[in-house]
């Protein structure tokens, strides 16, 4: 167990008590004042938490250094991105030694052709504790280049527009937009999504004429139906521009011609419910991925561009029970399919002509394949990443013509004594409660004993369909060569076993989700890769609710937690339409102003069933501007967790002032977060170098 050797006491928070009621049942919330962001009492409080946190870690700050240090040094500072092409331009973007931002630059023609800087966010981050370079879009004839800034960590850009001939940033200045925007084939009429200056959701498309105030910018669509976001983005082929409107169920599509940007959008199939589709550019055909006709793994159709209703769609790819179909990549010649079938990866290539239809070989038991980034239609190179927990990462172009591969780039790991070979990975799969086979991915150091005394982080997500798949990380290698165990849990809630697998841990299947995890672990020390007291869990986000739900239900199991930006409150923060995100979540967790989904949520809602019991050591972490987990809940499940526990574990709370729910902006900054996890995990296991 960690001592805490500190003069500071705990911050304890005052209660003030207030009654939330709906549907006949009262819940009091004592510390619901803490979300006053510009209260000083607030900042004071939190301020005091960070005090006793840094107090209870000070004898690690030597041991958070060399950390920091050790990860840093193990990435290559003076890094390039594998250049990519695009209209007649390379485009590289590069690090520097000794700085935290990328440079963004490009030749034309060739790759010996002189460098043109685009964006030095070095220069451009000056006198910002945070600063965030978002989208950058070319326009078609390449002189023109809009891009947006964010300096506040609340994901509401600033848009601007730069004459990439003259350097000249125009007075054009658009604020709060989602940071993407895209061209109209004329070079001068630039679409764009606005966000609401309250929830943050992006319910605006505007038209931007070069040279206007953009005060006189056009709403071109206006998306009302509050569950709703929409954004705009020019089909690979640059025939059209899109116009995309989606929740989490449903979705539906407006296109123009992009040479007539003052046309009116028509819409691609009226929205319905349940109705999920997203659509490519071909030849005279849209491709439309979706999951029409109870598909619900998906299938591949097509329909003509002249008459879109999803009557005249046709089956490419029908619906297949076993395989997940997820993306799709169009060039002039191929096809290809991203599919997950056992929860793994798969590319599959299909030509136009009808010739070729086969999948690329991936030799490994667990690993992660993605189709990069191919915006060059006309190429006949793929271009993918593949890495392992034991692998580090590769860009590798495949040649569609001659069936070759060339690996563009391999991660380097700069440690002389990392061979992967000294690390073992397997998947394993343990019961649930209900009999459901739950897969776990697993890495480790050789020569790490299975025997129950070897300390274990395992680490989940699992909502959103979004899928942690099994990655190489050079920061992991700190806990495994100190003798960690490293599992990544597939829980329900996210796509690894495919969309059935995400739709049983959702709404009101959401208890899934954590007594999967729970479930695992328990395996794992039935399994004696650990114990009790050396098991540890992590999640951040909605995986920072799995930590909040496992701690209520067993907290007996776990040594350690560490919940990263949770999202702890769900029952107050659901009800509550005036936060960012809340409307858009309905489909995920439900609305609990039906009195069903409200008792359900508030069955497992962590801040609501904080309890008198002990609980583990924890390390909580929030972004004072997160826009999208509210700092308050994590700072109000703190305190009430300080009020109801019964043990004398470690229970602390670090606040970042400037940053918001992707953490620090540098990047390495962020690994200074990494550094104060990790000591966190060796502390409690006794481990100091």
């Amino acid at each position: 167990m960690m001592k805490v050797s500190t003069n500071v006491s705990a911050p304890i928070a005052k209660k003030i008590e207030k009654k939330l009621s709906i549907h006949n049942d009262v819940r009091v919330d004592n510390y619901f004042w803490l979300n006053q962001r510009e209260d000083q009492e607030v900042l004071d409080y939190l301020n005091a938490e960070n005090t006793y946190t840094e107090s209870v870690l000070k004898h690690t700050e030597t041991f958070q250094k060399s950390l920091f240090e050790e990860m840093k040094s193990r990435v290559k500072e003076d890094d390039q991105s594998v250049p990519y092409k695009l209209n007649g331009y390379w485009y590289i973007t590069r690090y520097e030694i000794g700085k935290d931002y990328p440079i963004y630059t490009r030749k034309k023609d060739n790759l010996d052709a002189e460098e043109e800087i685009l964006f030095d966010c070095n220069k451009m981050a000056k006198g910002y504790s945070y600063f965030k370079l978002g989208g950058i879009s070319i326009s078609p004839d390449n002189t023109l280049v809009s891009y947006s800034i964010d300096t506040v960590s609340r994901r509401q850009y600033t848009l601007f527009i730069k004459n990439l001939v003259t350097n000249e940033v125009f007075e054009d200045k658009i604020e709060n937009t989602t940071g993407s925007s895209t061209w109209a084939n004329d070079n001068k009429t630039l679409f764009y999504s606005k966000k609401d200056e309250v929830t943050l959701r992006s319910d605006k498309i505007y038209k931007h004429k070069l040279g206007q105030n953009s005060v006189d910018d056009t709403v071109v669509f206006h998306e009302e139906d509050d569950t709703f976001n929409t954004f705009v983005y020019k089909t690979k082929s640059k025939k059209y521009l899109v116009i995309g409107s989606s929740s989490t169920q449903t979705t539906e599509y407006r296109f123009l011609d992009a040479n007539t940007p003052d046309g009116e959008f028509k819409i691609f199939q009226e929205r319905e419910r349940n109705l999920e589709y997203s659509i490519a550019h071909y030849q005279d055909n849209f491709y439309i991925i979706t999951n029409k006709d109870e598909a619900t793994n998906f299938k591949l159709q097509k329909v003509a561009e002249t008459n879109t209703d999803k009557a005249n769609w046709e089956d490419v790819i029908p619906h297949r029970k076993d395989v997940l179909l997820e993306d799709i990549e169009i060039f002039k010649d191929y096809l290809i399919v991203n599919e997950r079938e056992n929860g793994l990866n798969q590319l599959r290539i299909i030509s136009w002509d009808g010739k070729e239809d086969y999948y690329l070989d991936f030799e490994s038991e667990t690993y992660t394949a993605d189709i990069g980034n191919n915006p060059d239609f006309d190429s006949n190179y793929l271009r993918y990443s593949f890495n392992s927990l034991t692998t580090p990462s590769s860009i590798i172009d495949y040649d569609l013509k001659t069936k070759t591969k060339t690996v563009k780039k391999e991660q380097q790991v700069l440690d002389d004594s990392f061979n992967k070979d000294n690390y073992i990975s397997q998947r394993v799969w343990a019961t649930a409660k209900d009999g459901v086979k739950i897969p776990m991915s697993v890495v480790y150091r050789k020569g790490t004993k299975l025997d129950g005394n070897s300390p274990l982080l395992q680490y989940a997500y699992g909502s959103y369909g979004a899928t942690i798949d099994p990655y190489f990380s050079s920061i992991r290698l700190s806990l495994l060569d100190r003798g960690f165990i490293y599992v990544i849990a597939h829980i329900r809630g996210s796509e690894y076993l495919g969309r059935p697998w995400y739709e049983d841990g959702k709404l009101k299947s959401k208890l899934n989700t954590f007594t999967d995890f729970i479930d695992c672990s328990k395996f794992l020390i039935e399994n004696k890769y650990t114990s009790i007291q050396h098991l540890y869990a992590m999640g951040g986000s909605a995986g920072g609710l799995l930590m909040g739900a496992i701690i209520n239900m067993n907290p007996e199991l776990y040594n350690g937690v560490i919940a990263a930006v949770p999202f702890v409150d769900v029952v107050t923060t659901m009800l509550d339409d005036s936060i960012p995100l809340t409307t858009g979540e309905y489909d995920e967790w439900g609305n609990p102003n039906e009195e069903d989904y409200y008792n359900y949520m508030k069955s497992y809602s962590p801040y609501d069933n904080v309890t008198p019991q002990a609980y583990p050591n924890m390390l909580v972490t929030t972004g004072l501007h997160d826009s999208q987990v509210q700092y308050w809940e994590p700072a109000k499940w703190v305190a009430k967790l300080r009020d109801c526990k019964l043990d004398k574990n470690i229970l602390l709370l670090k606040t970042d002032m400037d940053a918001g729910h992707g953490g620090a902006s540098g990047r390495f900054e962020a690994l200074k977060e990494v550094a104060l996890e990790y000591v966190f995990l060796f502390e409690l296991e006794g481990i100091n170098k």
